[in-house]
């Protein structure tokens, strides 16, 4: 029979009524809770074998029933969920309610492109509307915790998981991670179709040494403060109500056992109030980094620093009560820990009905609904970059007799989700790009070869795809890498399309000299494409598009949709240049603009210093120009705003978006600034001949930066502003900052 706990004030003896407030609630609770019970709210095991980290098995019913169980892992479906949360609410002392947790990276059945491709539509709705989705589909399956957005800044594209973030800027990845937050959270987390979101992966991942994964970051705290920590601040501000702790080690301090960023940063100077959750045996691994002697004093070093929640570690679960006792950790660390952790579960109403979240026929009628798969396809589309379109090559005629489709990628339906897939499916949901393309062409328009797989070294199928390249009148390759090659675990050093791919796209152009040729591209980070341009006409880079990328990419292809996806990562002209990105600083020894290959400067002596493609690039199917720059001052007051505008216009034949950019460049700082910064961005919608004015707000607050001494503020000087339609550009405009 399952227990039913009633909270009720007194007092001095007197009754008052009923509990409201949720705080009251927990401490309430917490009254009745043994130390052994309190830790138990602590820990997270696997609803089975798992392969993201080293795996830990475990006999989950019983931790359950002896009340050594706070959330699962990788447990979800109806009759999956309720058969544990059973056994919590009845079959324990106090009946307290399991979280249930899950990987819901960009979608859960419904699956969205990967997050760095979503992240270059620049549409802050979209990413919020995606995150919206996979929480209505992942709360239909008993879930209640994501462990998303990941918010990591990286540019460092050889990091396999620079694919499951927002890019390389500190402002854009901002915005993104708050709409990411309000999608999954809603305004209300005791609605069932909410989901606690989770930051991560705190902090400065994105940053390891060489791009290898889980490797060392070294870095001063005034660039931890400027660049790495602001997109985590933007989820606590957007009331995000769980972190997670990374794998890396900060400048020789494992981030699971670093006080210095989980107690004083993020309790202390930002107020973060929800919890803490280790990343996946990250408190055990404190031991192999040289951190902790063993397995207790890594459990001692975890819970103090303020992770207040291990995932799947079983290191609270077995050493934590007895270090308590020995004085090791302070009672009062285990008592908040596990205070924020029911405090997360009565938000989400767990404890007005545990089982509010399992309903069988919400399951059976939320995924895959027909209005999730229009906007994944919408999505798709907008995320799309075309990177490259020479001699008008796309968009492609319906009416062309022959187009020759060719390329490994060109019928998959099992990479195109992407990594961190979730629960979408890889086989008879996700439509592929042969797929798509049939929704336009008939059968006998259709020319296709797989001439290739991603990585095998064998050629045999060369000579059918270069065959029918020769009887088409258009070609089309859709090539990259596998889902496999981006995400955990997948660094590389080699950023060139995989395996034998290249040497195709080599030869069929040799056997083609004159025809268009569109290379579509499938991958989950910036590409070495230098030797690709120069052989293509057209490059639309789709990343890993998601379940209905197939057909977005066809309404691409032939102009039903025109690209407006625009980089939000450099693309470099080879690995030698990483790490490369728009917002750099000056050296003493600068590029002369008018001399790049100028001796002793900062430059290489093979290659230019320049991007092949840069952040905030993105070509469309019309033309935009940009006039008539103004501004509404040339000084800003310390508590006053300035106005800068410009005017935008379609000047080309058919209607599109684009993506306005605001930049500015501090000239001269106490501590030295970027030569460019995003300060700001606009999608406009300009029918062809249409024009629009954009304006942009500048306050001092918009200008704030952490000095060497990491006080926060401006300084006054001289600053550049632009408005542009990507960061290549040079300033010509400037304004001045008043003390």
């Amino acid at each position: 029979m399952r227990k039913i706990i009633f909270f009720i004030l007194f007092i001095n003896g007197s009754f008052i009524g009923f509990a409201q407030n949720y705080e009251v609630k927990v401490d309430s609770l917490m009254n009745l809770m043994t130390l052994q019970e309190k830790i138990g709210q602590t820990v997270m095991y696997s609803g089975r074998w798992d392969q993201t980290g080293p795996i830990v098995g475990t006999d989950n019913g019983k931790y359950i029933r002896e009340g050594n169980l706070g959330a699962m892992l990788n447990a979800f479906s109806v009759k999956g969920t309720r058969d544990l949360q059973k056994i919590a609410v009845e079959e324990t002392r106090l009946g307290i309610p399991l979280l249930f947790g899950y990987d819901v990276i960009h979608g859960h059945r419904t699956i969205f492109p990967i997050n760095l491709g979503l992240s270059a539509s620049w549409d802050l709705k979209m990413v919020e509307e995606s995150s919206r989705i996979a929480a209505e589909e992942a709360s239909a399956e008993g879930l209640h915790w994501t462990f998303a957005p990941m918010v990591d800044l990286s540019r460092e594209p050889r990091w396999g998981r620079i694919s499951e973030g927002a890019g390389e800027d500190v402002y854009l990845g901002s915005e993104i991670a708050k709409a990411y937050v309000k999608g999954f959270q809603g305004d209300d987390l005791s609605k069932p179709n909410t989901i606690l979101a989770c930051a991560k992966h705190y902090v400065a991942y994105g940053a390891a040494q060489a791009g290898r994964d889980y490797h060392t970051v070294n870095m001063g705290e005034g660039e931890l403060r400027n660049v790495y920590l602001p997109p985590f601040k933007a989820a606590v501000d957007a009331g995000v109500e769980t972190f997670m702790s990374a794998f890396n080690e900060l400048n020789g301090v494992p981030t699971s056992g670093n006080k210095f960023t989980l107690r004083d940063i993020l309790r202390e100077e930002w107020g973060f109030e929800g919890f803490v959750v280790s990343d996946y045996t990250s408190i055990n691994e404190l031991v192999p980094h040289g951190f902790a002697k063993d397995s207790i004093d890594a459990a001692r070093i975890g819970m103090n620093a303020g992770v207040d929640m291990d995932m799947v570690g079983k290191l609270y679960h077995h050493f934590l009560e007895d270090l308590v006792k020995e004085g090791k950790v302070p009672e009062a660390y285990v008592n908040d820990a596990c205070r924020r952790i029911l405090l997360a579960k009565f938000k989400l109403g767990l404890f007005d009905n545990p089982y509010r979240y399992i309903n069988e026929e919400r399951e059976n009628t939320t995924k895959y609904k027909p209005e999730f798969l229009d906007k994944a396809r919408e999505i798709a589309a907008a995320s799309s970059v075309l990177l490259q379109n020479k001699n008008e090559a796309l968009p492609l005629s319906k009416d062309i007799k022959k187009i020759a489709f060719i390329g490994p990628l060109v019928k998959d339906e099992y990479d195109i989700i992407g990594n961190w897939a979730a629960k979408g499916d890889r086989k008879g949901k996700a439509v592929s790009v042969y797929e798509g393309i049939s929704e336009y062409l008939n059968p006998n328009q259709i020319l296709y070869a797989k001439g290739c797989e991603i990585l095998k070294d064998d050629d045999s199928g060369f000579e059918e795809a270069i065959s029918i390249s020769e009887q088409a009148d258009a070609i089309v390759l859709v090539m990259g890498e596998g889902h496999h090659m981006s995400g955990e675990a997948a660094s590389r050093t080699n950023l060139k399309i995989p395996g034998i791919q290249p040497e195709l796209i080599k030869k069929i152009r040799e056997a083609n000299p004159n025809k268009k040729i569109t290379l579509v591209l499938m991958n989950g980070r910036p590409l070495n494409l230098s030797n690709e341009v120069d052989l293509v006409d057209a490059i639309l880079e789709i990343w890993f598009p998601g379940t209905m990328g197939g057909a977005a990419t066809a309404d691409l292809l032939f102009g039903e949709v025109n690209p407006s996806g625009k980089l939000t990562v450099t693309f470099p002209r080879n690995v030698g240049q990483v790490p490369i990105y728009y917002n750099m600083k000056n050296t003493g020894r600068p590029i002369p603009e008018d001399n790049p290959k100028e001796d002793y400067k900062s430059n290489y002596i093979d290659v230019p210093n320049t991007t092949l493609f840069a952040f905030g690039h993105g070509l469309s199917y019309t033309t935009f120009t940009y006039s008539d720059f103004r501004i509404s001052s040339q000084t800003l007051n310390p508590n006053g705003t300035i106005e800068a505008s410009v005017t935008v216009t379609n000047s080309g034949n058919r209607d599109g978006h684009e993506i306005v950019q605001l930049y500015i460049h501090d000239k001269v700082a106490s501590v030295t600034r970027p030569v460019k910064e995003l300060k700001g961005f606009q999608k406009l919608a300009l029918k062809k001949g249409e024009s629009k004015t954009v304006t942009f707000k500048i306050s001092v607050e918009d200008l704030k930066f952490y000095n060497s001494e990491m006080k926060y503020g401006v300084e006054p000087g001289e600053f550049e502003i632009a408005i542009a339609p990507s960061s290549d550009f040079r300033f010509k405009h400037t304004f001045n900052v008043l003390d």
